[in-house]
């Protein structure tokens, strides 16, 4: 094998990654190598390695690996790949674009359930045995604003619109998609939140989207309307979705995502009454790995015979 293309697994969870190298009848063209993330890689890895699977990479780690042509990022979000100051321009880099697609979109659509559906409260009467007859508010008929009209918010439409919900929604390229009643540009953001009952954030962490929601924006939602963050943490303006949700100018949020995370014990979310803080659970599930496998061994595949990869990364677009 010493023509072989060599990759680094650089992963605590490798198994899953070799068994699908394995599947795909890589191991004869293919030498993968895996690497615990509390070790670093060797001198003789740095100066061989074509490739390599990994969360992150540290500060002057990629400018020693001279012969490495592609990186596959373990994640679908890469604005820490992109702040990199040593990032090699000639670099490869693809994400994980897509390998939330099975949990996301329900992980989604049970906080929407979340804010209509007293459930929560219910169990809470049944705490001290007590009877109370709660309205559960249809979603027959409310809108979602969805921001960010990519593949998972495509699928979290489809399952929407089969709760007889009206999708809207903002897309870089506004073509009509499936399910969507109105695909609008980014440019008619304003028009999307005021019509909403539920506005979804699904936007990739850019400079153009660093506190997108800012107050003139929440300004524009319903005050019956709730505010769903399964996107970046930076989208938001923290300041301003607090004020939004303590005088009522919204009804609410459910944030899944932070600035910094784990969410700071001293940060108001915790104790903002209107919003909700999930700890990043919208796409992990307990089988992801092997479906991140096999986004790789394809672009493993592909990369071994000289084909496109899927999920490239766009540097100037930042995703």
């Amino acid at each position: 094998m010493s023509n072989a293309t060599r990759i680094l697994l650089w992963t605590d969870t490798p198994e899953p990654f070799l068994k699908a190298i394995d599947a795909a009848g890589l191991s004869g063209k293919v030498r993968a190598e895996a690497l615990s993330r509390k070790d670093t890689p060797s001198d003789e890895q740095c100066a061989n390695m074509d490739a390599m699977f990994t969360m992150a990479a540290p500060a002057g780690l990629l400018p020693r690996m001279t012969k490495l042509r592609w990186v596959q990022a373990a994640t679908a979000g890469v604005e820490g790949w992109l702040a990199m100051p040593d990032l090699p321009a000639n670099l490869t880099l693809t994400c994980a674009r897509g390998t939330h697609r099975q949990s996301m979109p329900e992980n989604i659509i049970g906080a929407i359930m979340h804010t209509a559906k007293p459930f929560g409260a219910i169990e809470e009467d049944q705490k001290s045995s007590k009877w109370t007859r709660r309205l559960f508010a249809p979603l027959f008929g409310r809108t979602l604003g969805i921001l960010g009209l990519g593949a998972i918010g495509q699928d979290v439409a489809r399952i929407a619109s089969a709760l007889n919900m009206r999708v809207i929604g903002t897309k870089r390229s506004p073509t009509p998609l499936p399910h969507v009643a109105e695909v609008l540009s980014p440019e008619r953001t304003n028009d999307v939140l005021a019509q909403s009952d539920f506005v979804l954030l699904l936007l990739p962490a850019t400079a153009a989207t660093d506190n997108f929601m800012n107050a003139e924006r929440l300004a524009h939602m319903k005050p019956t309307a709730w505010l769903l963050n399964f996107g970046r943490g930076h989208i938001i303006d923290d300041a301003a979705l607090i004020a939004a949700t303590t005088s009522k100018q919204i009804a609410g949020a459910i944030l899944d995502v932070f600035r910094t995370e784990p969410l700071p014990t001293s940060h108001p979310f915790w104790t903002t009454p209107g919003i909700t803080v999930l700890p990043h659970i919208g796409g992990p599930q307990p089988n992801r790995d092997d479906i991140v496998a096999q986004l790789l061994t394809d672009n493993l595949t592909r990369f071994v015979n000289n084909q496109p990869l899927r999920e490239v990364v766009d540097r100037a677009a930042g995703y």
